[in-house]
């Protein structure tokens, strides 16, 4: 390490990018006792900057274990925890060090891009306007997920993270969720007969639509952006193929065709759909459907809906399938859900090439 002040010399090597160098230095100096919590604090500094993330989450929980109640060793936790992408608990450590201190700035700041990450720009914004001087670009991303003709692929990765453990209780108990028996029988009556389809599975989630599709299946794959839904789809055993994914980016991507795509309770999430009818059109099998359920809206066009879920138009859904050189095979009223006891007003709707 560089003489003079070990700290000093730590930080001069993580600005020169050598981060694993300061990094390998500090550990050592930990592990012969010749260091205290600024100097774990400069190690997670460097092992952030290194990209191991693992090692920063370690340090930084042993920082917290040996300083309780400090509120910059609750900080670098925080920011370990976001570098790892574990927004629910980033969250509550950053804002649990701005109630010790809300004077950290950098606290602050994270919480604002926690947020961000989550896709809640509302609650981003809420910290960025108690900043004097907030970062532009911070503002600018913040504005971008307000104005969005979408749902920021944070905030639904976010969403079901968190929904994951207790997801199809809550939606086939609370939610008295139908939209894979809807979708079923919309098949009946648009393919009867058919079967040993190949099934793309967009929106996933823990596999409630695949489970009720996997009969009629020669192949079944899906996609979904939420990590936690992706594995316990895994656990069920039911598909060939489960990729943690946009469904844009995926159906944008040249690969397999299918006979049979389905978004149960999936395009909620997405205002403007061209992309996603373009995207399945390119990748349907001739004679091939694309099957899914939306909620209702009187009238034309989309809107977001107060439990920031999009609806979208009868008039809507058939021009944006006809721009898209799909056919419309079906288009039904259907009930996918419950909200408050209430049925949710919806359609299930069945396109095809």
């Amino acid at each position: 390490m560089l003489d003079g002040d070990p700290i000093e010399a730590a930080e001069a090597l993580i600005a020169s990018g050598r981060a694993a160098e300061a990094a390998r230095d500090l550990r050592a100096r930990l592990i012969a006792g010749r260091g205290g919590l600024l100097a774990r604090l400069t190690l997670i500094k460097a092992l952030l900057a290194d990209g191991d993330s693992g090692s920063a989450l370690a340090e930084a929980r042993e920082a917290v274990s040996l300083n309780p109640g400090i509120a910059v060793a609750i900080l670098a936790l925080g920011e370990a925890l976001l570098a790892a992408d574990l927004l629910p608990t980033a969250i509550a450590e950053l804002q649990r060090a701005l109630r010790l201190d809300p004077g950290l700035v950098r606290a602050r700041e994270l919480v604002a891009a926690a947020w961000l990450k989550a896709g809640e720009a509302d609650k981003a914004l809420e910290n960025l306007r108690q900043l004097d001087d907030p970062p532009p670009e911070m503002l600018a991303a913040a504005q971008a997920i307000k104005t969005a003709p979408r749902s920021d692929a944070g905030y639904v990765r976010h969403l079901f993270d968190q929904f994951s453990a207790d997801y199809d209780s809550r939606m086939i108990q609370q939610l008295a969720y139908a939209g894979p028996q809807i979708l079923l029988d919309l098949a009946a009556m648009v393919m009867p007969g058919r079967d040993h389809l190949s099934i793309l599975d967009l929106g996933c989630g823990t596999g409630l639509a695949g489970a009720v599709f996997r009969p009629l299946a020669s192949r079944l794959d899906g996609v979904d952006l939420s990590p936690a839904m992706i594995e316990k789809a895994r656990l069920r055993g039911i598909y060939d193929d489960l990729a943690v994914a946009d469904l844009e980016t995926a159906l944008g991507t040249n690969g397999a065709s299918y006979d049979l795509i389905l978004a149960a309770d999936t395009l909620v999430y997405l205002g403007d759909l061209a992309c996603v009818f373009r995207g399945a059109a390119a990748r349907l099998a001739p004679d091939g459907y694309f099957l899914f359920t939306t909620e209702a809206k009187d009238g034309d066009g989309f809107e977001l809906g107060p439990k920031r879920r999009w609806r979208h138009s009868d008039a809507y859904l058939r021009a944006t399938a006809a721009a898209a050189g799909l056919a419309v095979a079906g288009l039904v009223a259907a009930t996918p859900r419950h909200e408050a006891n209430l049925p949710v007003e919806g359609f299930a709707v069945a396109l095809t090439l």
